[in-house]
């Protein structure tokens, strides 16, 4: 299936590889998210890739093997520094899988790219896409490996540690002879059709005999006849790694279709090979193995998802089983008030809030409030330097918060609502410690189980996610669509040093840990570059000293551009911070300074709410990139009161009254103006600015079109209303007409319902001159029928 998939050429790396530390694919613009809380790496899935990661991952949690590989230096496989070089011979695909391993590793990201090894690999993106027998995979990889090996000190790594004997003997019954074939193997194939198990399987295999008799004959070559024999099969070495490869594809002649075996198979954590052995008189720990990885497939023949369960040997992984250790946390706060302290932990006070809420779910910024009113000091202050932000924080507790990055809000699982509230009524859980139960410890450091706990570290790698897990959830793999496709034993004798314990960087060449300690310090750079620049937000300045207020609403001076200054700070800092950045800004300032929201309008600027608590975060207060901050001492400007907030919003309108002869243009009825009045002003005030001599008021009711259906008249009862009551908004229109002007309108009930627009104007002399005027002059006035000429 693979081919010459992983076939090196040498005379071709010029032109096939990359340098060293440059990647074959550009960058993404943002960094690499860092490892979670197991801080285990995973592997991303290029694409159907997922059975390639499994078996990487494996590799790695091998730490013989990884050793063994890291144990060869430059001075054999050469440096992906040279690769360019036409004359130089660089091993790529081990260089590949050591640097591979290293970032595995070291690096702080949550997920490690094949990218380079694959390219090692001679794959192409199809290839990439196309989904591989992961079992076929391990022989091919592990045949190319011992190819790109040979003339190294590690030419015989795949079989010192993989490498065993089986011998086939048939027993001539007569004669005894014994005739014999080695067959060597890397793995195991093991039936799992009609087989109730591993052990029922090799028993099969290498405990029961078959046997030649009565017309199946066995032809002996010490007889030369065809007699009676047995036929058997035995163990003659075992490797230090045990792998088995699990029949679970078959083939249903009927049918005529392949179908995947999805019957109850076990098999043990350890097992006993001695019934398997040719040889059986060691002693037992020689025929003892210990099962620590299984890979697992999901589906069926034709596709499907691969994923393992891998035990990790040296402790390298955070192994915490988050609700274990929280419920003992709880429980030993509640049982020892002093020492509580000691032990906080934020998941505990925000259980209590969220338990506390009616909604299921509240916004993140509103839990942060709370818990800022609870304990008197922000996450920020009190847990962001130990736990880290409250949003990452919330989404690696996915077994108590239910989190939604898309809404930014968070919930308590109803599971943990129930138990609190429980425990809140006198009814907490008091069952006693059981043999996993995890205990947290006094040091900073992530918490581990206890130094004398057995349990085991058993982790879920699936692609980038990993997860503890409990040894047994492998039960779970036993049977169904998703179960048990290959398995890996080591010999129990298999001893790890103390100092490996807990270490990633043992057994590292120098060179890879520098080149991991660099590559560590620049994600640092680029996510604090990042976070700057997701979390920074752009203010706008106003300040008082460049503003007027007229007009119901302030006005720059000059231009706008020259009235605002431009300030960015990150939004997790507080109102304090802004404040003394403000200041450092200003350093003319004198007196008090007030930061109010400000809000550009139609009439100008008008002021909100004055942003109050200064160990708030911006963040908390809902301050957003391009919000805009009046700074001003928070009673005057110029001298002019301010009156601020919604209530004191002003509008602007639109003032129209009925034109004068040749007023107003060709075919226009009528004169416009725009005046600016508070929200709150009301109705009889109004009327009395814009008709002090009496007259109605009409509003626009249904468009900007002046005519007559669109006017609705404001009755008496009208005038205690304001004008945002009345639904008086910017650019509304009102129509204001006097006693005289109402004889050209009808009126009824409450609506204007047609203009006489055919007004007659009557030119009349001006026969009273004053002697000194040379100009005579006319007036036009309007004129009906009805107008008495006298």
């Amino acid at each position: 299936m693979f081919g010459d998939l992983f076939e090196e050429d040498f005379s071709v790396l010029s032109t096939n590889h990359c340098g060293k530390g440059k990647k074959s694919k550009p960058r993404d613009s943002e960094p690499p998210a860092p490892r979670d809380f197991t801080n285990l790496s995973g592997i991303k899935n290029q694409g159907g890739t997922c059975y390639l990661n499994s078996l990487l991952q494996t590799l790695l949690f091998t730490p013989e093997f990884r050793e063994a590989l890291f144990s060869l230096g430059p001075e054999e496989l050469g440096t992906l520094d040279d690769s360019s070089k036409p004359d130089a011979k660089v091993r790529i695909i081990p260089l590949q899988l050591q640097r591979l391993f290293a970032q595995l590793l070291l690096l702080d990201q949550q997920a490690a790219s094949t990218a380079d090894l694959t390219e090692s690999f001679g794959w192409s993106s199809h290839e990439e896409m196309r989904q591989h027998d992961v079992q076929e995979l391990n022989r091919i990889l592990f045949s190319a490996l011992e190819t790109s090996l040979v003339g190294t000190s590690g030419h015989d790594l795949i079989n010192r540690l993989y490498h065993g004997i089986v011998v086939n003997q048939i027993v001539c019954k007569e004669c005894k002879n014994i005739s014999e074939r080695q067959e060597d193997f890397l793995d195991l194939t093991v039936a799992v059709k009609g087989v109730a198990g591993l052990e029922e399987a090799l028993w099969n295999m290498y405990v029961e005999e078959e046997y030649f008799e009565n017309e199946n004959l066995y032809h002996c070559g010490a007889c030369d006849k065809l007699v009676e024999a047995s036929k058997s099969a035995k163990l003659r070495k075992l490797p230090p790694f045990l792998t088995v490869s699990l029949l679970r594809f078959n083939f249903d002649f009927e049918k005529c279709e392949r179908y995947k075996e999805t019957s109850c198979y076990t098999f043990p954590i350890q097992i006993n090979l001695r019934p398997f052995c040719e040889q059986t008189e060691m002693d037992d720990s020689e025929y003892m193995y210990e099962l620590f990885s299984v890979i697992i497939h999901k589906g069926g023949c034709y596709g499907g998802h691969y994923h393992v369960y891998i035990r990790d040997v040296d402790e390298l992984g955070n192994w915490q089983l988050q609700e274990e250790e929280q419920r003992l946390i709880e429980d030993k706060a509640s049982r020892d008030p002093q020492n509580a302290k000691e032990v906080e932990n934020p998941v505990v006070m925000l259980k209590g809030i969220l338990a506390e809420e009616e909604s299921q779910q509240i916004p993140v910024n509103q839990l942060r409030q709370k818990l800022l009113e609870k304990k008197g000091v922000s996450w920020n202050k009190k847990y962001r330097k130990q736990y880290g932000v409250l949003r990452k924080y919330l989404q690696n507790h996915p077994q108590i918060f239910q989190f939604s990055p898309d809404e930014d809000k968070v919930g308590l699982r109803e599971k943990h609502k129930l138990l609190f509230q429980s425990d809140s009524e006198g009814q907490g859980l008091q069952s006693p410690p059981q043999e996993n139960d995890v205990h947290w410890n006094s040091e900073k450091n992530p918490p581990r189980l206890k130094e004398n706990s057995a349990a085991p570290h058993w982790f879920d790698l699936n692609d980038s996610k990993v997860q503890p897990i409990k040894e047994k959830d492998i039960e779970k793999q036993f049977q169904g669509k998703e179960s048990a496709y290959m398995l890996f034993y080591r010999k129990s004798q298999l001893k790890r040093p103390p100092e490996a314990r807990g270490n990633p960087r043992y057994q590292i060449p120098e060179h890879l840990l520098n080149e991991m300690n660099a590559a560590n310090t620049e994600l640092q750079k680029k996510r604090e570059e990042c976070d700057s620049a997701n979390n920074g937000i752009n203010l706008h300045l106003h300040l008082s000293s460049c503003y007027q207020f007229h007009n119901g609403a302030l006005h720059p001076l000059l231009t706008w551009k020259e009235s605002v200054v431009d300030l960015t700070i990150d939004r997790r800092k507080t109102l304090g911070d802004l404040r003394q950045s403000v200041f450092q800004m200003l350093e003319s300032w004198e007196g008090d300074m007030t930061l109010s929201i400000a809000k550009p309008l139609p009439a100008g600027l008008h002021l909100y709410q004055v942003l109050d608590g200064d160990e708030l975060t911006l963040d908390g207060i809902g301050l957003v990139d391009g919000a805009d901050i009046f700074v001003w001492n928070g009673k005057e400007v110029g001298g002019t009161k301010v009156m601020t907030g919604p209530d004191h919003e002003p509008v602007v309108i639109n003032v129209l009254r009925l034109a004068e002869h040749n007023e107003g243009g060709k075919g226009q009825h009528f004169t416009e103006s725009q005046q600016v009045f508070s929200c709150s002003t009301k109705l009889a005030d109004l009327h009395r600015a814009l008709a002090p001599s009496g007259g109605i008021i009409l509003k626009n009711s249904s468009g900007p079109e002046k005519d007559a259906k669109n006017w609705e008249v404001f009755l008496d009862e009208d005038m205690k209303e304001t004008v945002r009551s009345v639904g008086l908004t910017d650019g509304c229109s009102v129509l204001i007409l006097d006693s005289h002007d109402q004889s050209f309108v009808n009126v009824a009930s409450g609506n204007l319902t047609a203009f006489t627009y055919d007004i007659s104007w009557l030119q009349v002399k001006n026969f009273c001159r004053v002697e000194d005027e040379d100009e005579e002059k006319h007036v036009k006035i309007t004129a009906t029928i009805e107008t008495v000429r006298s």
